[in-house]
């Protein structure tokens, strides 16, 4: 029977992960998902993702790639992996697609939504994981975190705000950001972006310059002068992987079998 590309809309609390892609004797998501395969009889399958998460960064809307047996239909599949899939791990979503699908180079936009938490009950157990527990005395100023936001949107070369080798010495490193905003969710700031691609660490890059502009401690000249940097020597440290969480993936419609 022909095989199927399935798209899997994947579910995680990346805490006690390496992150997304496979390593050598450490916990990963794609690990995970490639060894549940092999039990379902998918052995060597390769599970292909929209994007490497880092170690501790989460996701409401990773999306992969599977190409597995003509048998699966992608709801059978999806209760398949759920019931051996670990805690940490859940199948949202499942999409047959059409067969030139490719989990990254067909993605259109992507949406990753950070949280500084600012309550008392950031520091609870319950909630630490999932935002950044605030751990200034000063109150961040809310305007300075959207004159960034608003200064980010549209195309700029993200050298600034990247790790550096994060992309070929030929690439120009230019992200189109459509969206960027912060907004106040009931005591928590929520910083959401979406772009076109994203480079490593650039999104909790970002979020530490924006915080320290907020806090008094960098000004906003200073933010503005890394969208056109070359380098990232002038960037503020990252902000922490557990406030950060990759939401949603975009392809085009075409590419979705309809059932």
């Amino acid at each position: 029977m022909p095989e199927r590309m399935i798209q899997l809309v994947v579910q995680y609390d990346g805490t006690d992960f390496s992150g997304w892609q496979v390593q050598p004797a450490t916990r990963t998501v794609q690990g995970v998902l490639e060894d549940v395969l092999g039990r379902l009889g998918e052995n060597g399958v390769r599970v292909t993702g929209a994007g490497r998460t880092d170690a501790g960064v989460h996701a409401r809307g990773q999306v992969a790639g599977v190409d597995v047996g003509g048998h699966w239909t992608p709801e059978k599949l999806r209760r398949a992996l759920n019931q051996q899939l670990p805690g940490d791990v859940w199948i949202a979503e499942s999409h047959e697609m059409v067969p030139s699908f490719h989990a990254r180079f067909s993605a259109t936009s992507r949406r990753y939504r950070y949280v500084v938490g600012l309550r008392d009950d950031s520091w609870s157990p319950f909630r630490r994981r999932f935002v950044f527990p605030w751990p200034g005395s000063k109150t961040l100023d809310f305007g300075a975190l959207e004159w960034c936001a608003t200064a980010t949107l549209g195309m700029h070369a993200f050298r600034g705000f990247a790790v550096k080798g994060t992309a070929p010495a030929d690439d120009d490193h230019r992200c189109d950001v459509r969206a960027c905003e912060w907004t106040d969710e009931g005591g928590d700031l929520v910083f959401t972006v979406e772009a076109n691609r994203f480079l490593h660490h650039m999104v909790r890059f970002l979020v530490g310059t924006m915080v320290d502009v907020a806090a008094g401690r960098r000004v906003r000249d200073e933010f503005a002068a890394l969208l056109t940097a070359s380098e990232n020597d002038k960037v503020s440290a990252p902000a922490p992987a557990s406030g950060l969480s990759l939401e949603r993936v975009n392809y085009p419609t075409d590419l979705y079998i309809k059932a």
